[in-house]
């Protein structure tokens, strides 16, 4: 297992729990500013170049479909990641709403968003852990 899947393990394992847990928290505030930010074509657009670089780097730093299920793992996030920067850059901004609110179901779906991001934390924090670990034992 390579030092690179390791780290990004750890750092997207970690965000995804970090996220999940604020969501959580605060369920309602949460809710809310999705909303607002799904119908703010300005934000949704500096949201989806943030979102697309952040792909585009783990794709081209990590493209690795084989050497067990952790870095197919971590490769699949860095595609998903692309794909939504560009789902935001190229929807139309009266598309954005009714794509992220309504076909999603955002608001109602929202325990399932959590626990999928969190989910996905907790095996891709402790994966990349364990990597290490075995690494430098």
């Amino acid at each position: 297992m390579s030092q690179l899947t390791s780290y990004l393990a750890k750092l997207m394992g970690l965000y995804c729990i970090l996220v999940a847990l604020a969501m959580v928290t605060h369920k309602q505030a949460t809710v809310e500013m999705v909303t607002t930010l799904a119908h703010n074509p300005t934000a949704m657009f500096l949201g989806g170049i943030m979102t697309l670089v952040a792909g585009l780097a783990i794709v081209l730093g990590h493209n690795v479909w084989s050497g067990g299920v952790l870095p197919v793992v971590v490769t699949l996030a860095g595609w998903g990641t692309l794909i939504k920067g560009l789902i935001i850059l190229f929807l139309s901004p009266e598309q954005q709403p009714v794509f992220f609110l309504a076909e999603l179901h955002y608001a109602k779906l929202f325990y399932v968003y959590a626990a999928f991001s969190f989910i996905v934390g907790v095996y891709l924090t402790y994966a990349g852990t364990a990597a290490t670990t075995r690494r430098t034992s």
